[in-house]
């Protein structure tokens, strides 16, 4: 597995640079979104190409991960990247590092390609297995299923709002974004614990569990929700604040006033 893993880190890697490249002439960033996703699919094919699995399960593995990960990389590119504008997060890592922004985004985005290559340890495992489809599988498919959906569902719900200029300015809590500040976040990392429960009829297929456990700790802590809500505070302040007082970060639940409503009916 280990050569597969090399030859993935290397498409990776060169594609982030010349990305990086890119991204010093125009001064934005925002293409790094996409090209993140829609490397993870162009990976999953890869594994499903060159190695010796089961053909069914590398099939079905290439099939579910570029699904995903392209449908995203179209989003983010439309949503985000396509309107000439680089988005808030990286303007304010470029203004904050000022002279050496080019150097540390270089290092940022090779981190990225290095990030997609460990992340794709369950699309490996699972390719490599070949072992008949069984119960894991299945029940990974369903998740699958059940989170691609809900990706993106809060994806069009946001986009939707985004395109009222009613709304220009203000916070999002229409559908899934009622019950959860970054319903987007949670539904993404569920694909990851689908796609560890693919891996798991491999010889070793635990280690899968430790992409949705890494995916985990950067939306929670690093690269996901911190940096997000700090730009929506830069941006909407007290009613984001308030957004965060009432609404749960990650998992979709109660909103905690509404919640408070029906305690004193």
């Amino acid at each position: 597995m280990l050569p597969l893993l090399g030859l993935a880190w290397a498409l990776a890697a060169l594609s982030m640079g010349l990305l990086w490249l890119v991204q010093r002439r125009t001064r934005d960033a925002t293409s790094v979104d996409v090209a993140w996703a829609a490397l993870l699919g162009l990976i999953a094919v890869l594994y499903a190409l060159l190695a010796d699995g089961l053909p069914a399960r590398r099939v079905l593995v290439a099939l579910m991960v570029a699904a995903a990960t392209w449908r995203l990389a179209l989003h983010l590119w439309f949503d985000r990247a396509r309107k000439g504008r680089e988005d808030g997060r990286y303007a304010a890592l470029r203004a904050k590092w000022g002279t050496a922004a080019q150097r540390n985004f270089f290092w940022f985005f090779q981190a990225q390609a290095l990030l997609d290559v460990l992340l794709s340890l369950p699309f490996l495992l699972a390719c490599s297995s070949s072992a008949a489809l069984q119960p894991c599988d299945l029940a990974g498919l369903a998740l699958w299923a059940v989170a691609i959906c809900g990706e993106a569902l809060a994806d069009a719900q946001l986009a939707a709002f985004k395109s009222d200029p009613a709304q220009r300015g203000r916070t999002c809590r229409r559908g899934l974004w009622s019950a959860s500040r970054h319903p987007n976040y949670f539904f993404q990392w569920l694909l990851w614990c689908a796609y560890a429960l693919l891996a798991l009829s491999a010889p070793s297929g635990w280690m899968g569990i430790a992409s949705p456990l890494l995916m985990l700790a950067l939306i929670l802590f690093v690269t996901g929700i911190p940096p997000t809500e700090a730009q929506a505070l830069r941006s909407r302040g007290a009613e984001y604040r308030e957004y965060q007082r009432t609404t749960s970060a990650f998992v979709p639940w109660f909103n905690k006033k509404r919640g408070a409503e029906r305690r004193t009916v």
